[in-house]
């Protein structure tokens, strides 16, 4: 915790806080660093949902409507 030097103020649902509180109490953690370890989660598969858009980047597009054509041209619809 003491790496942390950036303060906010974050405003919970009473009951999500009560909640995360407990997990804190329970977890002998600071709900600094539940929220800071969310936070980084979130961040972390948003990099990885990039890197799978980036990776996919140069794929043929299929419309919506070709996908439908060719599912009915092979008999699957």
């Amino acid at each position: 915790m003491s790496q942390l030097s950036k303060r906010s103020t974050i405003y919970f649902d009473p009951q999500l806080h009560q909640a995360l509180r407990l997990k804190a109490a329970s977890t002998q953690v600071s709900v600094s660093e539940l929220v800071d370890e969310a936070v980084r989660l979130l961040m972390s598969e948003d990099q990885q949902d990039l890197k799978a858009y980036a990776d996919r980047v140069s794929e043929p597009e299929v419309s919506y409507e070709a996908l439908l054509n060719d599912l009915k041209a092979n008999g699957k619809l």
